[in-house]
């Protein structure tokens, strides 16, 4: 389990994990704020015999299930998604005990807005709209709970934009026309915000938010 989705459970107890597990007993798999192009955390908690064949097979870009969540938002069961399968991807699934599913997505308003989804399995039966709604409201708690701070001050943005490219403290400074002392303020007070501890995680996580 990544770090990010800890820390996400943790807000809560650390209980999502678990009951993820227990309402899709076949496995599934979360990606949580979907920035350009990697989710800021993510989650495979399928049976690692179907993790390796999809792997190896590049099913990724098949996926009915993935092409769905990119394109929409809410859910639908795997069986109500009207996306061709010429690969067979969802048959060969089945084979590997993942007979049932259900897709959700989530994403924020606006044109920056970030994507958060979830694919969720079993192997007995359809899931009903109770679970569907218990999923979806588990999987909207992580992605509100990972939501990128918005207290910021375009200061701070500014600076940490600036140390991702490569400039040192004192050329910071010289640019901008202020003191070292005040950049390393700006700095230090991002690295508050973004919950990081050292300059580096907090241009990482800024840049994973999209903030940078």
């Amino acid at each position: 389990m990544t770090k990010e989705f800890i820390r996400a459970e943790r807000v809560e107890g650390g209980a999502q994990g678990t009951e993820f597990a227990s309402l899709a007993p076949g496995g599934y798999y979360i990606a949580l704020r979907i920035g350009f192009a990697f989710p800021l955390a993510e989650h495979n908690a399928l049976p690692t015999a179907w993790i390796d064949r999809y792997t190896q097979q590049s099913y990724m870009v098949f996926d009915p299930v993935m092409q769905w969540v990119y394109r929409n938002a809410g859910a639908a069961r795997w069986s109500e998604i009207a996306v061709t399968d010429p690969r067979g991807v969802l048959a060969d699934a089945a084979q590997h005990g993942l007979r049932f599913g259900v897709a959700i997505s989530l994403d924020d308003p606006g044109p920056k807005g970030q994507r958060s989804f979830g694919s969720f399995a079993r192997g007995d039966r359809e899931f009903d709209d109770a679970e569907i709604a218990a999923l979806a409201q588990k999987l909207e708690w992580l992605h509100v709970a990972m939501a990128p701070p918005t207290n910021l001050t375009q200061a701070e943005l500014e600076a940490l934009s600036l140390v991702k490219q490569g400039y040192l403290v004192k050329e910071i400074a010289n640019m901008l026309g202020v003191s070292e002392g005040a950049v390393k303020q700006r700095l230090k007070n991002a690295k508050t915000k973004l919950g990081a501890k050292t300059g580096s995680q907090a241009v990482s996580a800024a840049t994973g938010y999209g903030l940078i």
